[in-house]
């Protein structure tokens, strides 16, 4: 039996890519060794054991801390019903959620009804059942030293990048050639911070090169 080690475990909008605008459970997992610069969650990186918390302070969480919690895969199940969660979609994230076999916490999901989606940086293997939806964010040398695996390229159902400048779509561009994609597998450009040249960089390049456009319509309606 697997446990996993979840940092923040919460219902909202999915604001990026495929599933913008469909109702979904997070369940943020702890660690993640990457080391993104801008990363936005720097309080999941280290898993601390002295930090290891009841599921209970989870939920009762009000702001970002580094603390976790440990569950099964049925226990999980378990205490989406007790939080009395509606939404049927569930979006593991993290951290880095690859860094874990997510085949017994999917499986569990499936069983009961949920579709599942995982957001994961490409450096690690991804281990989820075939019908789980896979982002792919391709983090490019970041300080870890990680690699994007084009295993997990070939596994993504869509690739989600954010952008600031043209030099973000070259080292993309890059990557799809050393590292492609399957057929079907659908591109979207997310301008860094919603800044005015981001947003009209990733325009101009979706238009361009027939890829999508993620805006992060949860940040800019204010919600997490």
């Amino acid at each position: 039996m697997t446990n996993y080690k979840i940092n923040e475990f919460f219902e909202t909008i999915q604001g990026e890519g495929q599933y913008t605008g469909t109702a979904s459970i997070f369940i943020r997992l702890q660690g993640c060794p990457v080391g993104c610069s801008w990363c936005d969650t720097k309080h999941t990186w280290e898993v601390e054991n002295d930090l290891q918390i009841p599921i209970q302070q989870v939920f009762a969480k009000t702001v970002e801390t580094p603390q976790w919690a440990s569950l099964s895969a049925n226990e999980i199940v378990e205490h989406i019903k007790l939080q009395g969660y509606r939404s049927k979609h569930v979006v593991i994230t993290g951290g880095e959620p690859a860094m874990y076999n997510l085949i017994e916490m999917c499986d569990a999901l499936h069983a009961h009804g949920f579709s599942t989606q995982i957001e994961t940086s490409g450096t690690f293997e991804i281990k989820v059942p075939a019908k789980t939806w896979v982002t792919v964010s391709p983090k490019i040398n970041m300080a870890g030293g990680y690699k994007v695996l084009a295993s997990s390229m070939a596994r993504a159902n869509e690739i989600k990048h954010p952008i600031a400048r043209q030099s973000h779509v070259e080292e993309l561009e890059e990557l799809l050639n050393t590292a492609p994609v399957s057929e079907g597998t659908l591109i979207y450009l997310q301008p860094i911070s919603q800044k005015i040249p981001a947003t009209k960089l990733a325009i101009e390049t979706c238009m361009e090169k027939n890829w999508r456009l993620s805006i992060q319509v949860h940040k800019y309606i204010g919600i997490a």
